[in-house]
């Protein structure tokens, strides 16, 4: 029998929520948007925090956020859109369509050389504080006079190597090879065609309200964060300038699952999300990289999308293209947790599947699972128990990762539960009792021997300046 994964998401979306306002506010981040599809419906669709620290907004799920190299992706589709069309390919040399760099060091470095940053290019310019607002983003002058000085670092296919200059060209080959500007194209082959009325490949002083404020990272424990305004990327658009949100995203990256043809062919696909670059130093791989798409494997999924650090903004989507799974988190803070963020949500989801899959084949139980379910706390730190795909697992949320600390519970009565009988450092296997005030509400429930209270409850009695090693005797 198949399960139901909709149905399990949609039951899993609360929790979700609340994993992510935790991991919010634990981690100082402002503002959370985030997103999830599976198959043909947005199973998560939610925001978390502060749209302006300075203001107090509050960031809803229609605050547009600046999604920064997510851009290489809808650039990378473009490219290969004119690949199909017969117009561009893939081994034309950049000066075929720049030909201002004919006779320089970039002269017959490909358009595939630099949608897999493989052109040796350099990555933002010899001077690009721009990036920290010391200055205005290149124009299309200042970014060609830059390629032909100073554009060349290594030989071509020498290195893996990150490059915005090399991605904004690929903006001017799109520009040469439409006749029309690198936004007016894009916009209507891809955010039009999707119908994705949030999107758009460049800064909308038209919609300025509609933003999330930027922020910056904390350098020290005890910084404030200050506001970021936004800016037009000009020249750089086809690297970093596209704007849109959580949903959107979801809606864009499922174009990306084999199948759907709305954007490119699926031999297209191929081509954007095999590997190209395994990026190793230092002894170690840094990731993996195709045709301006990243690749990752988290558990046992390989997946496609892209990061977008912008100023203020840190950003991250995956795309599983063969299982129909798109995840997207949005942060408003040069440290955000994007990253972090997306991984966790995957983790979960998978955890969730896998455990309807067992429950499915194993038989479920006829307890009401949700009798408990909470967030709990005391000296330690804070655990969760929540119902993952019709199992009761207690999850640590104050880490980053929840693949390493989770472990599943047995109801055995009816307040009394086991944890699973599985080698660990923790008290696997060991009885955890559940305390019930005249409600039936969890007053406080024991696992591993230690006491741990609805959090809410534990804070207060923080609050009241008792002191913490008399938690555990107080009544509470």
């Amino acid at each position: 029998m198949t399960i139901d994964r909709i149905s399990i998401l949609r039951s899993l979306a609360p929790y979700l929520e609340q994993w992510l306002a935790f991991q919010g506010a634990y981690r100082r981040t402002p503002g959370i948007q985030a997103a999830v599809r599976v198959d043909d419906e947005v199973v998560l669709d939610t925001a978390w925090g502060s749209a302006d620290l300075e203001t107090g907004e509050e960031l809803t799920t229609r605050h547009l956020f600046r999604i920064a190299s997510h851009s290489k992706t809808m650039t990378a589709t473009a490219i290969l859109q004119l690949v199909e069309a017969g117009t561009v390919r893939l081994d034309d040399p950049i000066e075929r369509w720049v030909p201002e760099l004919v006779d320089t060091e970039l002269t017959g470095v490909t358009v595939r050389e630099l949608l897999g940053h493989q052109g040796g290019v350099i990555r933002d310019g010899v001077e690009n504080n721009f990036w920290q607002r010391g200055g205005d983003f290149l124009d299309r002058a200042s970014l060609i006079d830059g390629a032909r000085s100073d554009g060349v670092v290594f030989a071509p296919n020498e290195h893996f190597k990150y490059s915005n200059i090399g991605f904004s060209l690929l903006g001017l080959v799109i520009e040469a090879a439409t006749g029309r500007s690198y936004n007016e194209h894009v916009a209507e082959t891809i955010a039009s065609r999707l119908g994705l009325a949030d999107s758009g490949p460049e800064y909308d002083p038209e919609r300025a309200d509609e933003y999330a404020a930027g922020h910056t990272g904390l350098t020290a424990g005890d910084d404030s964060r200050q506001r970021i305004e936004h800016v037009d990327t000009r020249a750089m658009a086809a690297a970093t300038g596209w704007f849109s949100t959580a949903h959107d995203l979801t809606s864009y990256g499922a174009a990306h699952w084999f199948g759907d043809v709305t954007l490119v062919s699926d031999a297209s696909k191929r081509l954007l999300q095999r590997e190209e670059s395994r990026v190793e130093a230092h002894g170690r791989e840094l990731g993996r990289y195709g045709l301006g798409f990243e690749l990752r494997t988290i558990g046992d999924r390989d997946l496609v999308g892209h990061s977008g650090g912008y100023p203020g903004h840190i950003t991250r989507t995956w795309i599983d293209p063969t299982d129909r799974l798109v995840v997207s988190v949005l942060t408003n803070a040069v440290d955000g947790p994007a990253d972090a963020l997306v991984t966790g949500l995957v983790q979960l989801i998978d955890l969730a599947l896998d455990a309807a899959r067992a429950v499915d084949r194993d038989g479920g139980t006829t307890t009401d699972l949700a009798r408990f379910t909470g967030r709990f706390a005391n000296m330690w730190g804070v655990v969760d128990i929540v119902d993952l795909g019709g199992r009761l697992a207690s999850i640590g949320p104050r880490a980053a990762e929840p693949i390493g600390a989770y472990q599943f519970l047995e109801v055995v009565a009816e307040d009394e539960l086991r944890t699973e009988s599985v080698p660990g450092f923790g008290a696997t296997g060991e009885r955890v009792v559940v305390e019930r005030s005249g409600d039936g509400a969890i007053s406080a429930v024991t696992m591993g021997g230690m006491t741990m209270w609805p959090i809410d409850t534990y804070r207060r009695a923080l609050a009241t300046g008792r002191p913490v090693d008399t938690l555990a005797r107080m009544s509470l």
